[in-house]
């Protein structure tokens, strides 16, 4: 194949980029001929359809920026960049935060005082007026919304953030697009090649047999899996929509969306774009007769866009977002698929154990599910932008006990502040009355009870805040957390969000808690103080780097505990969820010589007189094992 590209290489393209070029497309080139085989193999425009995506690959390579090529060749270096002690993630919605790209440009000092090297933006793209789902219906993947700025300032902001050492995350919505799509209004005036583009039909015989088995998402918004093309009477036309009814989903048995989803996705790249959110990953393939989730074809599609990268922008790397069954979540995660995964599992079981005081499910989640093959990471997080729904395994939670059905109908209610002693003041989304089952909305601030009683709610946030700083992978942040922003109590008074409770935990950049967080006697400055320590301990503890993770009974039921190895030592980690102090015994600790150092206060401490911890506090404690 490389032979049929030769004519093709632009005159202009140096030496040095050629070479590279073809080292990289002998290398995993045939990869991906393997695996647009297993999707498309079967027609008989495959070899015509593989011949323009390796022609599309060059050119992208040849008009790859030269600045992103040498920081191509720079992370190659360093595969492993990513899963270091040093990385701390933020996430922000534009216009929330800072206006505009202009203000997250302003930011950038602020930035570096709190640590980031990770700044995910949230979908910024040109998007229907109103209701956008948050921006995940995107009319456009190369404009940005132009009350935000422009593709070329996104372009200067990413070299920015790249030269104070912060790498720009953005999703990729790659399930879907917004009805407003070129595509989609080309396939809604009936044009047949972007028809084919969606999953659209004449009438509602298919679409029921496909209903028979896949599940409503948003039931507020449709029933079932599709909508009208049009809103007119007399088109008799239904298109895919799993999400909202103005986003349509892309047809993957079409090699033509592949290659031109590709050409966006290597677009992005292009405005030096080093992590894409893989958005919605477990909806991209549907088959009749399967809930159309997680199926086998989205792993290889997911590998063959990864191939992509390798050969065209080798330094981009992939993280899924797959809210699904943990056994699941899992098969996402390779570093020739997703390099790095959001940690659902973990987020979910550590705000059940501030519900429970009692952190076994999280526990067994630890010992369990941590581990990740070499080369990829865990994106840990307390809270996202949008609802956390309890995504624990039924079959875990029965091994200890713990009827899942019961139990997510409690956590629920407890989030939403309907428990007697409910410390929360969080707010329902996709509440179904009758069974009870919906997510739960909120700042972590808010859902930790910071409003009501400041004081013990600022050591529930910062104990949050240290199980996903310390368990491994890439802590994220979701930025005004740090300084312990409260629920948005208008997030209703918007006609365009008042349907979406996740709104309620979106609110605008809290100015005054910024202002406030180097003052140490405020809840602000408490909550960022604590923070910055912990990212300063966790950078400087060798035994952080990577994943790996040791379970450690601490012999408490309120207590969690956990090993981060390093060379000759280990950071046993113990966090206290109970309202009031919990000990470990010196008899637990024996497995470790007796001198010890607690990493936050630099102390030294005898293991074998056992150890105290303060309601809601935690401990990252250097030690020797005995060997």
């Amino acid at each position: 194949m490389r032979q049929q590209l030769a004519p093709h290489v632009p005159e202009e393209l140096p030496e040095a980029d050629r070479q590279a070029f073809a080292a990289r497309f002998d290398a995993h080139f045939p990869r991906l001929t393997l695996l647009f085989a297993q999707i498309y193999g079967h027609r008989e425009d495959f070899m015509e359809e593989l011949t323009e995506l390796a022609l599309q690959l060059l050119r992208s390579w040849a008009e790859r920026p030269a600045d992103l090529k040498q920081h191509d060749a720079r992370r190659e270096q360093d595969p492993a960049w990513f899963t270091g002690r040093q990385m701390l993630g933020g996430v922000c919605y534009v216009d929330r935060y800072a206006g505009n790209l202009r203000g997250i440009r302003e930011q950038i000092p602020y930035f570096q005082e709190l640590g980031l090297t990770y700044l995910h933006l949230m979908p910024l793209f040109e998007a229907p007026e109103g209701n956008s789902d948050g921006g995940y219906a995107v009319s456009s993947y190369r404009r940005v919304d132009p009350r935000l700025g422009t593709m070329e300032e996104l372009s200067d902001l990413s070299r920015e953030l790249r030269r104070h050492g912060i790498s720009l995350v953005l999703d990729f919505v790659f399930n879907h697009t917004s009805n407003e799509h070129d595509w989609a209004r080309r396939a809604a005036a009936g044009e047949k090649e972007y028809e084919d583009y969606y999953w659209i039909f004449p009438d509602r015989t298919v679409p029921e047999q496909f209903e028979r088995t896949t599940r409503e998402i948003f039931p507020d918004d449709h029933p079932g899996s599709f909508t009208r093309v049009r809103a007119a009477e007399d088109d008799p036309r239904w298109v895919w929509s799993t999400f909202y009814s103005f986003q349509w989903d892309l047809n993957y048995t079409n090699p033509a969306v592949f290659r031109a989803m590709a050409a966006e996705m290597l677009f992005l790249a292009a405005q030096g774009v080093e992590v894409l959110r893989m958005d919605a990953v477990a909806f991209i393939w549907k088959q009749l007769g399967t809930a159309c989730e997680s199926l086998p074809e989205a792993h290889v599609l997911l590998r063959a866009f990864n191939a992509v990268c390798r050969i065209a922008a080798p330094s981009v790397l992939f993280k899924s977002e797959a809210i699904v069954h943990p056994d699941e979540v899992a098969r996402y995660i390779e570093p020739g698929q997703c390099q790095l995964s959001y940690n659902p599992l973990q987020m979910a079981l550590t705000w059940e154990a501030m519900a429970t005081r009692e952190p076994k499910l999280l526990a067994q989640a630890l010992a369990e599910r941590h581990a990740l093959p070499p080369g990829t990471a865990w994106v840990d997080y307390v809270r996202g932008h949008d609802d956390i729904g309890w995504t624990f395994s039924d079959e875990d939670a029965a091994r200890l006990g713990v009827n899942g059905h019961d139990h997510r109908r409690f956590l629920n209610a407890f989030y939403t502040g309907r428990v007697p002693g409910s410390f929360a003041d969080g707010v329902p989304f996709q509440e179904n009355p009758r069974t009870g089952d919906c997510r739960v909305c909120g700042t972590t601030a808010s859902l930790l009870g910071l409003a009501a009683e400041p004081g013990p709610a600022v050591d529930r946030i910062l104990l949050a805040h240290s199980v996903a700083m310390s368990t491994g992978g890439m802590p994220l942040l979701y930025l005004g957390d740090e300084v312990g922003q409260l629920n948005d109590p208008a997030w209703d008074q918007d006609p365009d969000h008042a349907g979406d409770a996740r709104w309620v935990h979106r609110p605008p950049r809290p100015e005054q808690d910024y202002e406030r967080r180097h003052d140490l006697f405020s809840v602000q400055g408490r909550i960022f103080g604590g923070i910055r320590r912990m990212v300063e301990v966790r950078r400087n503890a060798p035994e952080f780097d990577g994943n790996a993770l040791i379970p450690f009974d601490a012999r408490n039921p309120h207590v969690l505990g956990y090993q981060r190895p390093g060379a000759n030592t280990v950071v046993l980690c113990l966090a206290n969820f109970s309202d009031w102090s919990q000990f470990v015994t010196g008899e637990t600790l024996s497995g470790f010589l007796p001198q010890a150092t607690e990493l936050h206060g630099h102390t030294e401490i005898d293991l074998r007189h056992g150890v105290l911890l303060d309601a809601h506090g935690f401990l990252w404690i250097r030690a020797l094992p005995v060997r």
